[in-house]
């Protein structure tokens, strides 16, 4: 028996045991902290539940619709999102005028959706229609309670500081309406209309009127993430539980166990020891995809679960090619170190250019597509460089160690 090749490849299988225990349950020594990786993935939409929302932009012959205004309107609906406490919200553009809004755990959504989709057009006016200022004018905005003149009761308003130029318009305005009107109007609907009893010149001002507190903390929220440059129309609402997202969740791994413990006890069967030795490196293979999605901060959905079990397929087909090579190699007379080196020669170039073919295909559905497509392609990316390490690497280096133990020289247990 080779020492040196016994104490390799059970040094080899003791890491990946460890990489594969770490991954799986963590570990915690002194100050270091490594948290499994379940812990670390950020589940999508469909599997913690939320809403899932279509809007198109409404353009017109004197106003089209254009990238920039698409890209703004994406930049401001995220500031309102992120002004909801909503985390990790998915915002992506489909085509030219449409854009898709997920929001994960989301509690109150026909709320969620006057905010995304309200244009929040503020402006104050005069008695004559001249426009004093807009939004473009206001530096902040903050929901607050101040006392009502006439009830002597507290009231919610909404607090707002203009810039520069705003408090310089505001002033001048103010000081030529005393006893007048300023109307304040949001998308062209007056929600308050004050008497100007004296000039405001310290660049701040009140929108009042019957609103609760976290009415005018929305209508804030609005003020201070802008208005939207294009009217949004809402075309599809889908609404997961999350229950529904949880039981998901549960039942596709409950399917990826069993579909991995099949496959582990199948290639044990037919291809005897290098089948064990294949379920040793899918161990590690599983491993490197979980700890790639966890450190690249990546949202699995149930189509990235779909991607990540297809790969899975794809490593052990990898494998299948491999073996049957080594099998032919064994029957021709061939000795078994010769064997396991011309079969992994002989199968590299099919393993190759299968799994080239099908990562390029990944890279343009990732390219192409949007939201959960996305996720399919990046974890099947991840899987096919994962699994085509671990089959043409990995196991070869594994067979080839045991090889050298001579614990066993049986051909049939390696296929034969």
């Amino acid at each position: 028996m080779n020492s040196g090749s016994t104490i390799k490849f059970v040094a080899i299988v003791l890491l990946i045991g460890i990489i594969a225990f770490v991954a799986s349950y963590g570990i915690n020594i002194g100050k270091y902290e490594v948290l499994p990786v379940k812990n670390q993935i950020k589940l999508g939409l469909d599997l913690r539940g939320g809403a899932d929302v279509v809007l198109e932009a409404q353009g017109t012959p004197e106003d089209p619709i254009t990238d920039e205004k698409m890209e703004r309107a994406v930049a401001t609906i995220r500031e309102r999102i992120d002004n909801l406490g909503v985390t990790e919200p998915v915002i992506t553009r489909q085509g030219g005028k449409r854009i898709r809004v997920g929001l994960p755990e989301i509690q109150d959504t026909q709320r969620a959706l006057e905010i995304i989709g309200k244009t929040a057009q503020l402006r104050f006016m005069d008695e004559a229609e001249n426009v004093v200022i807009t939004g473009n004018d206001i530096k902040d905005a903050k929901a607050a309670y101040s006392n009502d003149p006439a009830t002597k009761m507290q009231i919610a308003v909404v607090s707002l500081e203009l810039n520069p130029e705003g408090a310089k318009k505001f002033a001048e305005s103010t000081r030529n309406n005393v006893g007048k009107i300023i109307a304040i109007l949001l998308d062209d609907n007056i929600i308050s209309a004050p008497s100007v009893s004296e000039p405001i010149t310290d660049g701040k001002c009140q929108i009042s009127g019957s609103m609760t507190i976290e009415e005018a903390g929305d209508l804030a929220m609005l003020i201070r993430a802008g208005a939207l440059p294009v009217e949004l129309k809402t075309l599809q609402v889908t609404s997961i539980g999350p229950e529904l997202g949880a039981n998901s969740f549960e039942k596709s791994l409950t399917a990826g166990k069993i579909g991995i413990l099949l496959v582990f006890l199948f290639m044990i069967i037919y291809y005897r020891l290098p089948g064990l030795i294949a379920s040793i490196a899918l161990v590690l293979y599983i491993s490197i995809v979980l700890i790639t999605l966890a450190a690249i901060k990546a949202t699995l959905t149930l189509p990235g679960i779909a991607g990540l079990i297809l790969s899975i397929g794809m490593a052990v087909d990898a494998n299948v090619i491999i073996f049957e090579r080594i099998k032919e190699e064994l029957n021709m007379g061939k000795t078994i170190r010769s064997s396991i080196d011309s079969g992994f020669r002989r199968a590299f170039l099919a393993i190759f250019d299968s799994n080239i073919t099908t990562l390029i295909a990944a890279i343009v559905l990732f390219y192409l597509g949007a939201g959960p497509i996305k996720g399919f392609a990046v974890t099947l990316s991840i899987g096919i460089l994962a699994s085509m390490f671990t089959a043409i690497v990995v196991t070869k280096q594994l067979m080839k160690l045991f090889e050298g133990t001579n614990l066993i020289k049986d051909k049939k247990f390696y296929g034969a």
